[in-house]
C-alpha cells in the first residue's frame, strides 16, 4: 500500500488541495479535543512550507445536508488551526462551493491557507458525486488525502475528486502515511510475540479484525462487554452481563480455531460488576461466574496482572477497544492497567499501536498518548484497516 507523499511533489505556487479529517468534538462553541488538527499539522506546514497555497476541506457531524447549520460550522476550528500555524486561516463563509470560497481561493498567495466550510452541508458529498467535487476543486493541481478516519468512505472529496485529477499528482499526507505503515506494513509480519488487544461492547465489531489477526498472533486479550459472550460461548455463567446471543456460535468458532493455530485466546478470570450501569451502588468483584442481577463493567485484578504480564513481554502490540467502561472510574483501572503496560513494553522496544475510537479516547484521557508507538485518528477506519481491508480513496492515489 505504500503510496508518495506530500514531500515528493513540488508545491510551490501552485494550489493544493487536501482533504483533513477536522471531525472534533465542539461544546459550546469550544473544542474539547483538537488532537485531529495537530495531526493534520505536519503535512499543512510541508505545503505552505514550500510556497504551496494550501486548500482544506473537511467534515464535522452529521449535518442534514440541506445547507448550513451553525452548530456544524467549522468556524472554531479554522480559529484554532490559526493558532497552532501562528498565520491567519482564511475561512470563507458559509458554503464551501460558493461565490465567497472561489473568491478566497482565487485571491491566495503563496504559503496561504484556506479552510472550506463543512463538505457534509450538501448531500452531494455522501453521495460521492462527480460533479459536486469538480466545484470542490476550485482549480487544485496537487490532491492530498490526509484524512484517515474517513479513508473508508467512497465521499466525493475522498474518491470522486482524486479520481477526476487523474493527470495531477495525488499523493498521501504525513499522517495517512504513517496510519499506513502501523495499521497495515507494520501488522503484514509482526515481530513475536505478537499481542492482539480486543475489548469494547460487541463482539460483532471485531470479528472481521479476530478473523485477519489471529493467524499471526502469539496472544489475543479480551475486555469489555464482548468478553461475555465468549463466556457464555464456554457455558460460564455471566448474571446480567451483555451478551450477543446472535454470536454465541461464532465465538465458538474462534474459541476453536486459535486452539488450531496455538494462538492463545485469553478472557477474564474475575470481573468488576454492578447491578447497574452506574459507579454508584453494589459493586462487587467476582472470580469464575457472576450472580445474577450482576453485570460485569471491568476486567477484575487477577485478569489486569495477568493481561500486563503478557503486554510487557510483547515485541508488538495492536490494541482496539477498552477493557470496561473507563468513563465511570470504578471501572477504568482495567483499561488503566493495559495502557500502562503497554507503554512500559515501547519503552523495552516494542512497537504499540492503538486503534482509534474509544482506546484512543481513553488513553488521551489518561495523558498516555505520547508513550505508545501510534495512536491512530481513525475509529471506524483503523478497524476497517486491522481487518485487512482495501480503501478505494487510498488505491487511487500514485505508487510511492
Amino acid at each position: 500500500m505504500a503510496k508518495k507523499t506530500i514531500a515528493a511533489v513540488n508545491v510551490a505556487g501552485q494550489r493544493v488541495f487536501v482533504r483533513v479529517d477536522f471531525n472534533v468534538p465542539i461544546e459550546g462553541g469550544s473544542i474539547t479535543d483538537d488532537r485531529r488538527i495537530r495531526a493534520a499539522l505536519p503535512t499543512i506546514r510541508s505545503i505552505i512550507d514550500r510556497g504551496g497555497r494550501a486548500i482544506l476541506a473537511s467534515h464535522l457531524g452529521r449535518p442534514e445536508g440541506t445547507g448550513y447549520e451553525a452548530e456544524h460550522s467549522l468556524a472554531p476550528v479554522a480559529a484554532r488551526l490559526g493558532e497552532l500555524l501562528g498565520k491567519p486561516v482564511e475561512f470563507p463563509g458559509t458554503d464551501c462551493v460558493g461565490e465567497a470560497a472561489s473568491a478566497a481561493v482565487a485571491g491566495m498567495r503563496d504559503g496561504g491557507v484556506v479552510l472550506l466550510e463543512n463538505v457534509r452541508f450538501h448531500k452531494a458529498e455522501k453521495k460521492g458525486d462527480a460533479a459536486f467535487a469538480a466545484r470542490l476543486r476550485h482549480g487544485a493541481g496537487v490532491y492530498v488525502n490526509d484524512a484517515f478516519g474517513t479513508c473508508h468512505r467512497p465521499e466525493a472529496s475522498m474518491v470522486a475528486l482524486p479520481r477526476l485529477m487523474r493527470d495531477c499528482p495525488r499523493v498521501v499526507g504525513f499522517l495517512v502515511e504513517k496510519e499506513i505503515a502501523f495499521l497495515s506494513e507494520r501488522l503484514a509480519s509482526p515481530e513475536k510475540p505478537f499481542v492482539v488487544v480486543l475489548g469494547g461492547a460487541k463482539v460483532s465489531d471485531k470479528m472481521g479484525c479476530i478473523d485477519n489477526l489471529l493467524p499471526k498472533a502469539s496472544h489475543v486479550i479480551v475486555g469489555g462487554a464482548m468478553a461475555y459472550t465468549f463466556l457464555r460461548a464456554l457455558g460460564k455463567e455471566v448474571g446480567s452481563s451483555r451478551v450477543e446471543e446472535d454470536r454465541i456460535a461464532d465465538a465458538r468458532k474462534t474459541l476453536d480455531l486459535a486452539a488450531k493455530l496455538k494462538a492463545e485466546l485469553h478472557l477474564p478470570v474475575d470481573h468488576v460488576c454492578n447491578t447497574q450501569f452506574s459507579e454508584h451502588g453494589d459493586i462487587e468483584v467476582f472470580e469464575d461466574r457472576i450472580k445474577p442481577g450482576y453485570m460485569g463493567l471491568d476486567i477484575g485484578p487477577k485478569t489486569q496482572t495477568n493481561y500486563a504480564l503478557i503486554l510487557r513481554r510483547a515485541r508488538t502490540v495492536v490494541w482496539n477497544g477498552p477493557m470496561g467502561v473507563f468513563e465511570m472510574k470504578p471501572f477504568a483501572v482495567g483499561t488503566s492497567t493495559v495502557a500502562r503496560a503497554m507503554v512500559e513494553a515501547t519503552k523495552g522496544g516494542a512497537t504499540t499501536i492503538v486503534g482509534g475510537g474509544d482506546s484512543a479516547a481513553a488513553v488521551e484521557s489518561m495523558g498516555l498518548a505520547a508513550g505508545f508507538s501510534h495512536v491512530s485518528t481513525g475509529g471506524g477506519a483503523s478497524l476497517e484497516m486491522l481487518e485487512g481491508k482495501r480503501f478505494e480513496s487510498v488505491d487511487l492515489l500514485d505508487e510511492a
